[in-house]
């Protein structure tokens, strides 16, 4: 299989692999740089392609999908509001 060759893949991972990538270009990532992230995040979560041999059917650890939005998951709504007014604040003065 060449370098790059996505036939190992199930169709599931395909699918998952352009759902990421497509929320890193909607963030502003290159293209080239999107499809690299979401084909790591891929094969992180599920161990490379799955389609034949003795991996087949293990399951996903969703490890890297369940990363986001851990900084201010314990903070409560008035510490959060302070923290985005003081970034404002630093925003403002350097402009």
């Amino acid at each position: 299989m060449p370098q790059g060759d996505k036939d190992k893949y199930t169709d599931k991972q395909k699918r998952k692999a352009e759902h990421i990538e497509e929320g890193n270009r909607d963030r502003g990532v290159s293209k080239k740089e999107a499809e690299s992230r979401a084909w790591a995040t891929v094969n992180k979560e599920s161990g490379g392609g799955n389609k034949s041999g003795s991996g087949r059917g293990k399951p996903d650890t969703k490890v890297s999908s369940r990363r986001g939005g851990k900084a201010s998951a314990g903070r409560s709504a008035a510490d959060r509001s302070a923290a985005a007014g003081k970034g404002w604040e630093t925003r403002r003065k350097k402009g």
